[in-house]
């Protein structure tokens, strides 16, 4: 007899969760469509049209990488959006307000030229990260039952920092293209959409990383002490960057010298980060095994890479072709593990008992539904 499919009720820090980030995302989607009209202004509307499209091919690259990260668990597309439309629309408008305000009392106080440097070296770097990591700092709260450790941390540092540096290569382009015409748009873009264009997800995934550990291991107002320790690391990995423009003679020599080492470095922490999410999955997959709910051989196929691989395989030739239903299988598993951990980690909210519950009942129907035959 198969069970009762049971869909829990939402509890109400998730309903409210859930109508704070639609808030969010329409207020950053606002702001977003404010800027580009005053870049229309600036720029006329057929530049902001190219520069938009330009623009959006390292917002592309930026985003399937992500999406690559955040495979093993995806989060919810509206926790995605807010932090899209928050990089993009309000840690934009932040910054530009607050950077404009600044560079104007500096420059007003002495010399021009070592205000612009100053304000690139400093000021920026430290505006600019503290208003795309204000944004993940709230996804920790409006979004706790969805954030289960730092790679989530990571994605949503990630998707907040691809928005902005969207708006912001619009800006940058527009201005390169009115300036120099197509030949500085042509250098500008290979810059900043091709040289470098996860920088600033490198520089915010340090205050998300930092986040993610940090809402598995405290809770309340702690959180503001890892929100610091990221954010430190953010500013002065962005400071590094900004400054090394005014001071570098030979950038391509301090580029990869420099920055290609610190892109690798980030690149062996994703990897590092991603293999310990799984590892935890096998681990709160294998508690349940003990219990029953899973076979072994079903741990290994749901909770390793080369397992879920092989189980698309097999889905491929069973009747009828069980690869969506395969998908979801692994999909609720993996959603359970991570309700486990919260439990093990003593991180439970008033409703994860009701969601492990769910989900149990969930994945055994699941794989009834890959076992049935066919139906005539």
């Amino acid at each position: 007899m198969l069970p009762v499919r049971f869909t829990p009720r939402p509890g109400r820090t998730g309903a409210l969760g859930f109508r704070l980030g639609v808030i969010g995302i329409a207020i950053g989607a606002a702001l977003l469509l404010v800027m580009i009209g005053s870049f229309v202004r600036s720029f006329g509307p057929g530049a902001v049209l190219l520069c938009t499209v330009v623009a959006v091919v390292p917002l592309v690259g930026v985003l399937f990488a992500v999406r690559w990260i955040d495979r093993w668990e995806p989060e919810p597309r509206w926790v995605l959006g807010f932090a899209l439309f928050w990089g993009a629309g309000v840690a934009v408008g932040i910054s530009l307000l607050v950077n404009r305000g600044l560079q104007q009392l500096l420059v007003s106080g002495g010399n021009p030229g070592q205000a612009e440097a100053l304000s690139l070296a400093i000021q920026a770097p430290i505006v600019e990260e503290i208003a795309k990591g204000l944004g993940v700092l709230l996804l920790v709260w409006i979004a706790k039952r969805s954030l289960d450790g730092p790679v989530d941390g990571l994605v949503y540092a990630a998707v907040s920092a691809a928005g902005f540096a969207f708006t912001e290569n619009i800006l940058y382009f527009g201005e390169a293209l009115i300036e120099g015409g197509a030949d500085q748009l042509g250098s500008t873009f290979l810059l900043r959409g091709l040289f470098s264009p996860f920088a600033h997800v490198m520089f915010t995934a340090c205050t998300g990383i930092a986040l993610g550990f940090g809402a598995t291991r405290t809770r309340g107002a702690g959180i503001l002490g890892y929100f610091a320790l990221g954010l430190a690391a953010a500013i002065a990995l962005h400071a590094l960057w900004n400054g090394a423009l005014l001071v570098v003679t030979d950038f391509f020599g301090y580029y990869f010298l420099v920055q290609v080492p610190l892109f690798l470095f980030a690149i062996g922490i994703v990897l590092w980060l991603r293999r310990a999410e799984q590892r935890a999955t096998v681990e709160s997959l294998q508690e349940y095994a003990a219990a029953g709910w899973f076979a072994d051989g079903e741990v290994v196929m749901l909770a390793t890479a080369s397992g879920r691989r092989a189980a698309a395989r097999w889905a491929r030739t069973l009747p009828g072709d069980k690869r969506v239903e395969m998908r979801r299988f692994i999909r609720h598993a993996t959603r359970l593990a991570f309700v486990r951990q919260r439990l093990r980690e003593g991180r439970a909210s008033a409703d994860t008992a009701e969601a492990e519950r769910a989900l149990l009942e969930a994945v055994t129907l699941d794989r009834a539904v890959l076992l049935a035959p066919p139906t005539r």
